[in-house]
Parts: C-alpha cells; structure tokens; sequence
C-alpha cells in the first residue's frame, strides 16, 4: 500500500516478501486503488527508514503521487517472486476456504495476510465474505501445528485451531 513521499511523485511501500532486495527486482508492475488501475515501470527504488520510496514513470509530481496512495502493488506473474519450499504466497492464500478439523464446513474464507514479524496471521471472512454474519474476521495463525494442510491449488486449507481462538 503506498503513500505519497516527497515532490517529485514518489511513493513509500509496504512490501510483503521474504526475499531482501525483492522491490529493487521489480520492472513492471500494476498498480491498483478500486477501480482504478494502470501499468507502471519502476523507475528507481531508494529505502528511507527501512521502506521502499519508488519512483514510478510517469509518476512526476506529489498531485501524480496522492491519486495512488492507498493502493496495491500488483506484480505480473513472470516477476513474482517463487515461494521456497513451505512458504506461500499471500495471493495464493487469499480465497482460500479454512476447514477446521471435524466440521461439515468451511468456516470461512481467507481475505488477506497480516505480517508483525512472528507468524503471519490469516484473516478469515468467517462464513465465506465479509457481509457475512455481520463481517465477521478471525485471526488465524499461519503455523504448522495449526493450518496443517494447504493445498494452494485446490484453494483449502485444514486448520486444527487453538482452544477459544474462535471466541476472541
């Protein structure tokens, strides 16, 4: 999600990746606020405070910059960076049904992935989307001993959740 940086349209990031070095690697990318989007090349990334600042082309002044704060960084599949082994991707994740071991159903929907430094925690539109039982979100860690099956491919995931970690 960026925000506007500077004069000369620049924009600081969150960057979601594992892989140190991984936004100065980036080329093309889509950028995404609702329902606008456009394809930009990365010009040239800088760090301030540990954060990427990208300069996009075309991106020339701090009004250029302000139309995409908020927005997504969307990276073409030929550039995303492949997950190691055990590790996956948060769009990968995201869409993902969560069954909870001994139930008939799903209990919800995986809708975005939180990183705070330890695990990272998937949020669960509980009953499959956020109008759902009143929008509704559980936090789940992504921990072995907890989602102790994802299957990417087949968008499910098999959780063994933690006593009242539902009742939160």
């Amino acid at each position: 999600m960026f925000r506007a940086w500077g004069r000369r349209g620049e924009l600081t990031a969150e960057v979601y990746s594992s892989q140190p070095g991984r936004a100065e690697r980036l080329g093309e990318v889509k950028l995404q606020k609702g329902p606008l989007s456009r394809m930009a090349r990365v010009e040239r990334v800088w760090h301030h405070d540990g954060r990427p600042v990208f300069k996009f082309e075309g991106v020339d002044s701090i009004s250029d910059a302000e139309v995409w704060e908020g927005a997504d960084i969307l990276v073409p599949e030929a550039e995303r960076a492949r997950p190691e082994e055990g590790e996956f991707s948060h769009a990968d994740l995201i869409g993902c049904a969560v069954w909870e071991d001994g139930k008939d159903r799903p209990l919800g929907v995986v809708s975005g992935v939180l990183e705070y430094g330890s695990a990272p925690l998937l949020e669960v539109a509980v009953g499959g989307g956020r109008e759902v039982a009143g929008g509704r979100e559980v936090l789940v860690p992504l921990a072995r001993e907890i989602c102790r099956e994802i299957d990417v491919a087949g968008k499910i995931i098999r959780a063994k959740l933690p006593e009242g970690l539902l009742d939160l």
